[in-house]
């Protein structure tokens, strides 16, 4: 029973973000954040709708259902990433592989600050990884292998240049991302007291790779 309310809901829920969207395509921008302007009242219709069906299927016990549901509500990603328990916009949000996303942080593709709803895209670049309880904002963009760090947030329409780690608040550019490098790793069997050296894949294109000699 549990199962059927969910899944109704789901459809439901998609079939009437169909309708709305067929009333009032969802638009990028700025736009006021009052009753009255077209642009801010079908936001907040959509965000209701999805915040009932996002609210169930985070908490659905069966795996990869959250990843299933903002896919077919229209964020770009694949079931290389992962969310971890985030606060995650449902719209105008493209992800590249492997990005991870930690534990409480907020992803918004769109706000309402003072008396203006903003509405922009979010580009999460490969591997990018978004620090637990970190903040992006609206129009941010982040490029291949850079880091948010934890606590930390961008401000509209930043960019992250790829290969480096950002932190703060407003985060700014912090070292660059030696990680994204690193080929051999080291594990430790703590029973038999040893080290074992393993030969990692490392996230960097082959034309890339005759440059630092890897």
């Amino acid at each position: 029973m549990l199962f059927i309310f969910i899944f109704g809901c789901v459809f439901f829920g998609k079939l009437f973000l169909i309708i709305i969207n067929l009333i009032h395509k969802p638009r990028e921008g700025v736009f006021r954040a009052e009753l009255g302007d077209k642009n801010f009242e079908f936001w907040c219709l959509r965000i209701q709708l999805k915040k009932l069906i996002l609210w169930l299927l985070r908490a659905c016990p069966l795996p990869w259902m959250d990843i299933i549901t903002f896919r077919w509500f229209g964020v770009k990603m694949d079931f290389s990433s992962h969310l971890l328990d985030s606060w995650f916009d449902i719209e105008f949000i493209n992800l590249g592989r492997k990005v991870m996303v930690g534990q409480g942080s907020v992803v918004m593709s769109s706000m309402i600050v003072g008396k203006y709803l903003i509405i922009k895209r979010i580009i999460l670049d490969d591997y990018t990884v978004i620090g637990g309880m970190a903040c992006v904002s609206p129009g941010t963009i982040t490029g291949k292998d850079s880091l948010l760090g934890a606590i930390s947030s961008t401000i509209y329409n930043q960019v992250l240049e790829s290969e480096w780690i950002y932190f703060g608040i407003p985060c700014i550019k912090l070292k660059p991302n030696k990680f994204t490098f690193i080929k051999h790793m080291t594990k430790r069997s703590v029973d038999e007291e040893e080290a074992i050296n393993v030969e990692q894949e490392i996230n960097i294109e082959d034309d890339k790779k005759e440059k630092y000699n890897l």
